[in-house]
């Protein structure tokens, strides 16, 4: 099918050529210089075996050196602990935001501020140190259920925490462990003026990590949903004003909140509502079997609003210091109602008006379209079909949908156009399947390699996408790209959206840890500072009591402590040398007083693990004990100028007598 962009191969190449003529600074006419060009570039198609489309498809996504991205993806570092920045169209990695995990080129967690936000996310005051994190659904902060550019949360899976990324630096200022749940999921959503960001567990666990006999997974066991207060002015997770909503023990999954028509409302998924437990060597079914034999799961409906009313009016049970709506209030308050869903749900995705929310269910082959209207008429009126075992009511299925959408073998997730049309990622079939809103009716698939999992698009999950571009975060890649070994990396692949007919645009490799949940923000919404103003302490956004100016450099001994006050700029420290004695608790205050954009200078001891990085203006403060005796070069560690390698001193440890 001939390119709507440019219409035919000879007028593409005409294109191309032209654009590579003027950029060569060729002296010769246009006409030659694109004729010369073309035949060069048809050559080059004919040796790299390339197509028509692959010509478009380069065109597309190809940004020449120093021209922008429009957009930047935020997506979720699975294993790594960390968030991938990717510019798009170009897909591009921009970088790696530190945040559950040390991170050495950010000096995240060698010795500066990091320590503490690592610090502050560890779930046991004694015992092992977290030092892994499985991170899966980052969200950006929203103002009127729009993107606002300004924060990003996310939630760490394996031990339960919630961290908060600011954006005027792209740097992680908190992270709160949960301490009631041992995992969670449905995370971190938030509300559509972010008064709240959501954390919902995954696999049920006694309340308080306390223990309980699998025996009594029933009467014991429960799931939470967490509501963290956020000041949006300060940046930060206010632990004193949140709180949780309790769970039965069916596994939930993946949740949206409600916007516009539906604001005030949390939609999350579940699955094994069998209760399976597993117990292979008792002669049980594996829990991938158990919790695969009911027709239907739950979707979980919470009314957020009033159960914020109902924590205030004093109606919640304190469980560690944490105020928790039992489901013994929420049931008979219709704050928590259950609706059936077709078995082993994945997405529950709110359209952009808020008036519906699609539901994929892995075992089946539909996408279920469910109506908030009918939802909450049915809630008010206080119509339902049943209750579960925990006394929660469950209203009629049929007369909660608006209808149901046949997608394939392996619906999982859905985003929005804007437009009128719905993206949903199919695993079974890998396919990325478009579908009409209103007649509910699949009008194109596009294969994918391979396995879809997670799909985002341009804005996709907010009040008013974009339409441009969808990107399908496919599990496997198998013959992408070179062989590396056994562990192959994830492979996103941007899709255009922008014509009747997805087009498969790019493929990008994920080498860094299995990716989740994404999403994609237009770049001018982004408002990044480009230096600290001097002196700044990133954990507090403020200037440090510490800071050190041009001139006021310094050593200071009292007793047994050793106060250095140091700077850092092109391409010095001051001082440059130190010495101390062997037990000494050495506190170095170490500021960087470039002012010029992207200088940045970074300060190691050798032996003592000590790593920060020093971004123009940045202060960072740095307490050791001098433990190991002896003389150690310290120096910068960014290539900063022409002398970089001179950018040294030593750090002198002398021995005890």
């Amino acid at each position: 099918m001939k390119s709507k962009l440019i219409g035919s191969l000879a007028a593409l190449l005409t294109l191309a050529a032209f654009a590579y003529g003027c950029q060569s600074g060729s002296s010769t006419t246009g006409s030659t210089a694109t004729t010369q060009s073309s035949a060069g570039l048809k050559q080059i198609m004919v040796e790299r075996k390339l197509s028509e489309a692959d010509v478009e498809a380069a065109l597309l996504t190809y940004k020449p050196t120093g021209q922008k991205d429009e957009y930047v993806i935020f997506a979720s570092g699975g294993q790594s602990g960390q968030i991938l920045v990717i510019g798009v169209p170009s897909m591009r990695l921009l970088k790696v935001i530190a945040v559950f995990t040390p991170e050495p080129w950010q000096g995240y967690g060698y010795g500066g501020y990091g320590d503490k936000v690592l610090a502050g996310g560890q779930q046991y005051e004694i015992g092992q140190r977290l030092t892994w994190a499985d991170v899966h659904h980052p969200n950006l902060s929203e103002t009127k259920g729009d993107y606002d550019g300004r924060f990003l949360f996310v939630n760490d899976k394996a031990n339960a925490r919630i961290a908060v990324v600011d954006l005027s630096d792209f740097a992680t200022k908190q992270i709160v462990p949960n301490k009631l749940v041992a995992s969670d999921h449905g995370g971190a959503f938030v509300t559509p003026d972010n008064e709240y960001v959501i954390e919902t567990s995954q696999y049920p666990a006694p309340l308080g990590r306390e223990y309980a006999p699998i025996s009594e997974y029933k009467t014991r066991y429960r799931g939470l949903a967490m509501f963290w207060k956020f000041d949006k002015v300060k940046g930060r997770i206010i632990e004193s004003e949140s709180w949780g909503v309790e769970l039965p023990p069916y596994t939930q999954d993946l949740a949206d909140c409600g916007k516009l028509a539906s604001d005030g409302y949390v939609f999350i998924n579940s699955f094994n509502t069998e209760m399976a437990t597993g117990g292979i060597l008792e002669g049980n079914p594996p829990v991938e079997s158990g919790a695969s034999q009911n027709d239907t799961d739950f979707l979980h409906v919470i009314n957020w609003k009033k159960a914020e009313a109902l924590v205030k009016a004093g109606k919640a049970k304190e469980i560690k210091g944490v105020k928790v709506l039992m489901m013994d209030v929420s049931g008979p308050e219709k704050v928590l109602t259950l609706i059936p869903e077709h078995k082993s749900p994945h997405g529950a995705d709110v359209t952009p008006d808020g008036e519906d929310i699609v539901v994929g269910g892995k075992l089946d082959t539909h996408a279920t379209v469910y109506s908030f209207k009918k939802i909450q008429a049915l809630i008010e009126a206080g119509t339902h079909e049943g209750v579960d075992p925990y006394g929660l009511p469950i209203l009629p299925f049929k007369d909660t949908i608006r209808g149901q959408v046949e997608i394939g073998l392996g619906p999982l997730h859905t985003v929005y156009d804007g437009k009128g049309f719905a993206y949903t990622s199919v695993f079974i079939e890998s396919v990325v399947a478009k579908w009409d809103l209103k007649s509910l009716k699949v009008v194109d698939k596009l294969s994918v390699h391979y396995n879809i999992g997670h799909i985002l698009a341009a804005e996709g999950d907010t009040v008013s996408p974009d339409g441009k571009y969808v990107v399908a975060m496919n599990k496997m890649s198998i013959d992408r790209f070179a062989n590396i070994g056994p562990l192959y990396p994830q492979n996103f692949q941007l899709v255009g959206i922008e014509n009747s007919k997805m087009k498969l645009l790019a493929d990008m490799p994920i080498g860094i840890g299995e990716p989740h949940y994404a999403q994609m923000i237009k770049a001018d919404k982004l408002k990044p500072m480009k230096v600290y103003p001097m002196g700044t302490n990133p954990l507090t956004d403020e200037k440090d009591e510490f800071a050190v100016t041009p001139g006021k450099e310094r050593i200071e001994r009292k007793g047994n402590v050793v106060d250095i006050y140091m700077t850092a700029i092109r391409s010095h420290f001051t001082p440059d040398y130190v010495e101390v004695d062997e037990g000494d608790t050495v506190r170095l205050h170490l500021t960087s007083i470039e002012q010029a954009e992207d200088q940045v200078h970074g300060f190691t001891i050798d032996m003592y693990n000590i790593n920060v990085s020093l971004e123009p203006g940045k202060h960072e403060n740095i307490t050791f004990v001098a433990d190991k005796p002896g003389a150690f070069p310290m120096y910068c560690t960014e290539f900063c100028s022409a002398l970089h390698l001179e950018m040294m001193g030593y750090f002198m440890v002398k021995p005890k007598k």
